[in-house]
């Protein structure tokens, strides 16, 4: 009898399990990429000294001058 390699078989569940992964993050930030973008986007009002102003959808978000200029 013959002893097969089974080193490409365990490639291809690595391969297989990487894929699956990818597809998961992918639709994660998919999903919740306007709610990251805001978040991101209120951090660098706060930093800039801006307002942030909402959008009607997430991700839509901006940021505006202040009425008080720093002294």
């Amino acid at each position: 009898m013959k002893h097969l390699n089974n080193k490409g078989q365990a490639l291809v569940e690595y391969l297989l399990i990487i894929a699956v992964i990818s597809v998961i993050v992918v639709s994660l930030v998919k999903l919740l990429g306007g709610y990251l973008q805001d978040a991101i986007t209120k951090s660098s009002c706060e930093v800039m000294d801006k307002t942030y102003i909402e959008g009607a959808k997430p991700g839509e978000g901006i940021c505006e001058e202040t009425d008080n200029p720093i002294k």
